[in-house]
């Protein structure tokens, strides 16, 4: 037993004297004896009591269940009445006050310490059950999400504050309301009303979540898109006594996945831009060169008229070079044409995908041997040919190659060599390797390098990998890379060759 302070309110002083007696031997502590109703609360105030025995009968103008209604309310000191009358009327004044211990008196000191470390032990019980209450309250409301409570018939039994002004419903108002008054909620593309999750998480006793575009219809027709769960409340028998909602206004959340998805749209659009600018720089690089030596071999050929007498063989060799050099530059604006041309054409045509890669690889044979590179080809024959946009999948082998190139001047050897593969992998799948043997790439990067905006280059913006694996998704292909066991890496993709149903083409 714990000692505790003990205030005794009794109108006979020989019985207090004689219960302060009993209380001492049982190891309490009285901190006030007084007779009179009126005088308790300042005595109460001034001794702080743990418990309080109450007669029934006191002096003054307030009895004794008076008084324990205003330390009830006041303290929430729990209270024992003491009384020799049990009539119908005082228990039920009493029971009011939520006493905590009822003795008649004549008492003995094993009922008086029983009847004592009950009360205590319901007290202290009672205080622990308001703390968790009070904290469960707090935080409910101070959730972001909305909460309603309602008990087995559905009718609420709580709302927090999120709660109330989503649905527009105060609390006083919902409470013991039917929740499907103050939780309305409807499809929203068929308008029609939506079955409560509640009703479901009663009759099945799971959690229960809500269907992709569901609206909340506030009290003012206000409408919310949400999303929600419901799960049941059980008793410790396992029984269902209620359910809980908790739900959330998802509309900043359907802004910025929209936002989202328009940056992303606009930035594979810049991407792409910037890879057909890359193109179209490695196009007007080969033009640049033949038509260079047009312009030399010209100004030579009219040097050597004006002399006295021409040296013609010397001439017709400069005019050779003419005509070779300009059916070069004719040669790449056919190609240049012929590419431009697929790309203005919006249907999608089966793509021979060792034609695509043979055609980026001359206009970029003199980069590739400016920059020391030795190419080797080994493409696939009859191999089957995927369905899609050509110049799209020529953008992404640009790029594949340009990041080789640039991956090899890096390294420490001064000659690299890159291999392109081609070979059928399935029945309907085509697969294109480009290995280089450049820097290479730590393992634990290796999925990295596909993010946006990751780069190892000075210069780099990040995207030309993003974009390419993007491309590649777009034709319901994969393309990921592979650390050589020897120096370099190795970028993979395949593309399926079934139908060109499968695809949806980027904009």
């Amino acid at each position: 037993m714990i000692p505790s302070r003990i205030l005794v309110v009794e109108d006979d002083r020989i019985v207090a004297r004689d219960i302060q007696q009993q209380l001492s031997r049982i190891g309490h502590v009285v901190v006030g004896i007084t007779a009179r109703g009126e005088d308790v609360m300042a005595l109460a105030v001034q001794s702080q009591p743990d418990l309080v025995l109450m007669d029934v009968r006191l002096e003054g103008k307030l009895d004794g269940i008076d008084v324990a209604q205003q330390i009830h309310e006041a303290f929430r000191v729990p209270v024992i009445f003491l009384t020799a009358y049990a009539d119908e009327e005082t228990t039920r004044r009493a029971r009011v006050t939520e006493p905590f211990g009822y003795l008649l008196k004549p008492f003995e000191d094993s009922q008086l310490r029983t009847t004592i470390e009950m009360a205590l032990y319901k007290h202290a019980a009672d205080r622990k059950l308001r703390q968790s209450e009070r904290r469960y309250a707090v935080t409910l409301s101070s959730i972001g999400d909305a909460v309603i409570a309602t008990d087995e018939l559905l009718l609420v039994t709580y709302m927090n504050p999120v709660a109330e002004l989503l649905t527009g419903w105060p609390v006083s108002e919902a409470i013991g309301r039917p929740l499907i008054e103050i939780f309305r909620i409807i499809n929203e593309d068929t308008r029609q009303t939506v079955d409560n999750p509640a009703v479901k998480v009663l009759r099945t006793g799971v959690v229960v979540g809500l269907a992709n575009h569901t609206m909340l219809v506030a009290r003012d027709g206000r409408e919310f898109p949400i999303d929600d769960c419901g799960s049941p409340i059980v008793d410790d028998g396992g029984a269902i006594t209620g359910t809980v909602l908790v739900f959330r206004d998802i509309s900043d959340r359907r802004q910025i996945d929209a936002a989202l998805r328009n940056a992303q749209s606009e930035l594979a659009t810049v991407g792409q831009r910037l890879m057909l600018g890359e193109l179209a720089a490695t196009i007007a690089h080969e033009v640049t060169q033949p038509m260079s030596g047009v312009s030399l071999n010209c100004d030579a050929v009219l040097r050597m008229l004006e002399a006295d007498i021409p040296d013609l063989e010397k001439v017709r060799s400069a005019i050779q070079r003419v005509d070779r050099d300009a059916r070069r530059a004719v040669e790449i604006c056919a190609r240049i044409r012929d590419l431009f041309s697929r790309a203005g054409s919006t249907a999608l045509a089966p793509v021979d995908l060792n034609d695509a890669i043979q055609e980026v690889v001359h206009l970029k044979r003199n980069e590739i041997r400016s920059a020391g590179v030795t190419l080797r080809m080994e493409l696939g024959d009859d191999l089957p040919r995927p369905v899609g946009d050509r110049v799209q999948l020529q953008q992404v082998i640009v790029n594949l190659i340009t990041n080789a190139i640039q991956a090899m001047s890096g390294a420490e050897s001064t000659h690299g060599e890159l291999l392109i593969r081609t070979e059928k992998t399935g029945d309907a799948e085509v697969q294109a390797l480009f290995q280089d043997t450049g820097v290479g790439i730590e393992p634990s990067k290796i999925d990295q390098i596909f993010g946006a905006f990751y780069t190892t280059k000075v210069d780099g913006m990040g995207m030309g990998l993003w974009i390419s694996r993007s491309i590649i998704e777009k034709h319901r292909g994969r393309l990921w890379a592979i650390v050589n066991t020897g120096p370099g890496l190795t970028i993979a993709l395949t593309l399926p060759c079934r139908s060109s149903a499968a695809f949806v083409p980027s904009t």
